[in-house]
C-alpha cells in the first residue's frame, strides 16, 4: 500500500497529468449538481462519445430538475431513444420527481438521502457528490478497478470473494481529500484513456513507476477477463402496417416486466417501448406464426386478407440476447382498432418512444419500394 512521500508522490503526478491532459467534456465544465448527475448516468455502460449529443439534447429539452420531474414518461423516453438501457431514463424521471418533491429540486448532499434515489447506486452516489459537493468518497467503477488492480497486481476476478470491497478500500486510501471530486475524475481519465483494457500506453502513464503489474509483465493480464454469459439467440417476426396516408401501427408501452418475465418476452425485447405487432417464432416459422398473431390479435378474423411482404432481416443485440427478426410489411385500406395502439407515420417516428430494435424494422420497411 502506498505511503507517505510515495503516496504523495503518485497523487501528485496523477492530478498534475489529468490538470493537463483531461478531455474538454461538457459536464465538466460545471459543478452543477443536475449536470454533473445527469452525466453520470448517461455514461453509465455508455461509450463517451455516444452520450455527449444525447446530453446536450436532454439539457436543451429538459434545462434543470424542475421541467425533468414535470415531463411525461414518455418524453423522457423519446429523448432517451437510441441511448439503450432504458431502465436509467425511467429512474431518473422518477428520481426528479422525489427530488423536487423532497429535497427543494436540489440534488442532495447526503450519501443516504443520494442512495435512497431511483438509479443511484454507491459509485453513482460518489462520484456525484465528490464532483459537485467535495465529499471524500472514491468511487470504484470499472475504469478505476483495472487501474488499481495493475498498480498493485491483484490477480483473479476482481469481483469475486471480497476482492472488490479491497479495491473499494484502497481507492479510498489513494484519495485525495483536498479536491476529491477531480481525483476521482483523474483516476477514471487515467482508466479510459491510458489503462485502457487491452494495449495499455504504459509509457505515457504519468503513474507507471508505482505500478507492479508493469513490473512483473503482468498489464496484458490483469485483470482477468471475466467470463462472459452465455448469448441466447432469440427470433421474432413483426409486422408492418401502412395504410394510404404512410402512418402504421404501433402499440403501447406494456406494463413492468415481472423480474421473472421469459428471455423471449416480447416486451422486454422492446424495452417496454412503443412497437410493431411482434411475435416471438421459431426458425423457419416466421410468416405463418405473424399471420396467425396478426388474424387473432389485430384483426380479430374479420375479413383479414393481406398480402405479407418479406423485408430484410434485422439483427439486434440486448445484453446477452441476440435478436433475429424477420419483418413483414403489409398494406392495409384502413389499419385495424386495437387496444392500446396508435398511428404514427412510418417515415418518421421521432415523435414517439421507440428502441432501436424498432427503428431498424422501420428502415427495413421503408426501405422496400
Amino acid at each position: 500500500m502506498l505511503s507517505g512521500a510515495a503516496l504523495s508522490r503518485f497523487r501528485k503526478n496523477l492530478m498534475g497529468w489529468f490538470a493537463e491532459y483531461q478531455r474538454d467534456l461538457p459536464w465538466r465544465r460545471t459543478r452543477d449538481p443536475y449536470r454533473v448527475w445527469l452525466s453520470e448516468i448517461m455514461l453509465q455502460q455508455t461509450r463517451v462519445a455516444a452520450a455527449i449529443p444525447y446530453y446536450e439534447r436532454f439539457l436543451e429539452r429538459f434545462p434543470g430538475v424542475e421541467a425533468l420531474a414535470r415531463a411525461p414518461q414518455e418524453e423522457v423516453l423519446r429523448l432517451w431513444a437510441g441511448l439503450g438501457y432504458y431502465s436509467r431514463a425511467r429512474n431518473l424521471a422518477e428520481a426528479a420527481q422525489e427530488i423536487v418533491a423532497k429535497h427543494n429540486g436540489v440534488f442532495p448532499s447526503e450519501p443516504a438521502d443520494a442512495l435512497a434515489l431511483p438509479g443511484i447506486g454507491a459509485y453513482t452516489a460518489a462520484a456525484i457528490l465528490s464532483i459537485v459537493y467535495q465529499k471524500k468518497l472514491a468511487v470504484l467503477d470499472g475504469n478505476v478497478a483495472r487501474v488499481i488492480a495493475r498498480l498493485y497486481a491483484v490477480r483473479g476476478d476482481l469481483r469475486a470473494n471480497g476482492t472488490w470491497q479491497k479495491l473499494q478500500a484502497t481507492a479510498g486510501h489513494l484519495l485525495a481529500g483536498r479536491s476529491p471530486g477531480d481525483w476521482n475524475q483523474a483516476m477514471m481519465e487515467l482508466g479510459a484513456t491510458l489503462c485502457t483494457p487491452r494495449s495499455p500506453q504504459c509509457l505515457l502513464c504519468p503513474v507507471s513507476e508505482f505500478c507492479e503489474a508493469r513490473k512483473q509483465g503482468l498489464t496484458d493480464l490483469i485483470p482477468v477477463k471475466r467470463s462472459k454469459r452465455s448469448t441466447v439467440e432469440l427470433t421474432l417476426a413483426s409486422l408492418v402496417l401502412l395504410d394510404p396516408r404512410g402512418q402504421t401501427l404501433l402499440l403501447a408501452p406494456p406494463a413492468p416486466a415481472r423480474k421473472s418475465a421469459a428471455a423471449n418476452d416480447v416486451h422486454t425485447l422492446v424495452s417496454r417501448m412503443w412497437h410493431f405487432p411482434s411475435v416471438a417464432v421459431l426458425q423457419g416459422q416466421a410468416a405463418e406464426a405473424l399471420r396467425k398473431f396478426a388474424e387473432e390479435s389485430l384483426f380479430r378474423g374479420r375479413g383479414f386478407r393481406l398480402e405479407f411482404f418479406a423485408l430484410k432481416k434485422v439483427r439486434h443485440a440486448v445484453t446477452f440476447r441476440a435478436i433475429t427478426i424477420f419483418p413483414f410489411r403489409a398494406r392495409v385500406a384502413k389499419l385495424p382498432r386495437v387496444s392500446a395502439s396508435k398511428a404514427f407515420p412510418l417515415a418518421d417516428l421521432s415523435t414517439v418512444a421507440v428502441s432501436n430494435l424498432t427503428r431498424k424494422v422501420a428502415r427495413a420497411a421503408l426501405a422496400l419500394n
